[in-house]
């Protein structure tokens, strides 16, 4: 059987190269295959694959690891494109988080909806669209299968202006899942849910227990109820209105509603986030210096790219819980042009959407707010252009002034001008 070409851009990355490392060096399945690591930082991408080649011996699995700065000369012959690159993420999400406040906007976290967001797909969509016309020419089979923010727009951007076939992957359907199996007091593993809508604002249009089929949603209105009201009380707010718990967390749901400061405005924790790169760095180090058992780093992941990438190539069945995938069709009452998330199959013919219908009208309609925001954004990315940016920011519904949303524009557009160009 021919083994699987894997390119792994943002291999650099520690926290995502961590998460596939230990996906992919416990699926015998994939022995033997070619893995690529592709990053722009050389001391990283030179950490990480050394990383690699010590798991690859404490495994077994006999793959061909290489590394490269040039994507295009790992793309040749590529049939599988991991992504999970930021360009200089805190540093300039810190900017996308309080310049915004600064100028009045109440927002929680500015990396997915409200301006904040804006700006993360104005410097994204240029370089994924570009990485994606080098993938046309060099692997124009290949699946591109993306872990960065914001993933709709990316998402949505790729089936816009690109002929790849992409997926994206979040885990934040476990997220939910796991909130409510906690608020009724049944084990994870007890529990099924079936979840439509978009990344970081899904519904969990059922969930049942797997022994017996039993709705829980009885159960769980009657427990929540009676829950802490300190406990993700914007989600419950939204619950207890709209019938349907939504994923995944309160500041991620809050990100996209004109009241979702509600929700907190503390934002990231960059500064742990800094802290935490620090001691992942120095625990790497140790483990290439034998201070560390390589062993810890054999932990499977609730991430999905490694499990797609074996169900594709060797034709077996997956259901994947969450994919964010171009709607076209799978949830009726959202536009077509538009990035989400619901469950997949994959297998050796590929992916199937499972086609959802229609979701709830409530639960549609407070989607609805994203759509042209979203729409425009990417438009507005793949142009680099900032009249439409500028529209993009007096749709988004966590916007509320427009002087507010000029200085905005105007500040955050200097510091991301590096960044920002016409790509079409």
């Amino acid at each position: 059987m021919k083994t699987a070409n894997i390119v792994f851009i943002g291999a650099g990355s520690m926290s995502f190269g961590k998460v596939t490392f230990g996906d992919l060096f416990t699926s015998p399945e994939l022995a033997g295959a070619t893995l690529t690591l592709v990053d722009t930082n050389e001391a990283n991408l030179d950490r990480m694959y050394r990383i690699a080649l010590k798991m690859n011996e404490a495994s077994a699995m006999g793959l061909q690891i290489k590394k490269t700065t040039d994507r295009r000369e790992a793309f040749v012959g590529a049939e599988y494109v991991i992504n999970s690159l930021a360009i200089d993420r805190c540093n300039l999400w810190r900017h996308d988080f309080h310049v915004p406040l600064k100028h009045g906007i109440k927002h929680c976290l500015g990396e997915n909806g409200g301006p904040g967001a804006l700006f993360f797909t104005m410097r994204t969509i240029p370089l994924v669209i570009e990485i994606c016309r080098d993938m046309e020419e060099l692997c124009p089979d290949a699946w591109f299968l993306n872990f960065s923010n914001p993933e709709s727009r990316i998402i949505l951007a790729i089936n816009r202006y690109t002929k790849i076939k992409s997926i994206g992957f979040c885990h934040g359907v476990y997220m939910g899942r796991n909130a409510v199996a906690g608020i009724m007091g049944i084990p994870f593993d007890e529990i099924s849910v079936t979840a439509a809508g978009l990344n970081h604002f899904q519904w969990l249009l059922s969930i049942r227990r797997i022994s017996n089929n039993e709705d829980l949603y009885p159960l769980l209105r009657k427990k929540e109820a009676a829950l802490d009201p300190k406990y993700d009380p914007f989600s419950r707010k939204i619950f207890k209105a709209f019938g349907y718990w939504a994923t995944c967390s309160d500041d991620h749901l809050g990100e996209y509603l004109q009241y979702g400061y509600e929700a907190g405005m503390h934002g990231y924790d960059f500064d742990g986030d800094d802290q935490n790169r620090i001691k992942t760095t120095k625990y790497f180090d140790e483990l290439l210096e034998g201070k560390h058992d390589i062993n810890e780093m054999f932990k499977k992941s609730s991430e999905k790219a490694v499990e797609v990438i074996a169900a594709l190539h060797n034709g077996t069945r997956k259901d994947i819980p969450a994919g964010i995938v171009y709607n076209d069709g799978a949830i009726k009452n959202l536009p077509d042009d538009l990035a989400v998330e619901i469950p997949i199959i994959v297998d050796g013919s590929g992916m199937t959407k499972t086609m959802i219908g229609n979701v709830p009208s409530g639960a549609a309609a407070l989607m609805s707010l994203q759509i042209g925001a979203q729409q425009m954004s990417v438009e507005a990315a793949a142009k680099g252009d900032k009249q439409l940016a500028l529209q993009a920011l007096l749709v988004d519904p966590v916007v509320n002034s427009t002087s507010a949303a000029e200085k905005i524009l105007d500040e955050l557009w200097e510091i991301n001008k590096p960044y920002i160009r016409n790509v079409l």
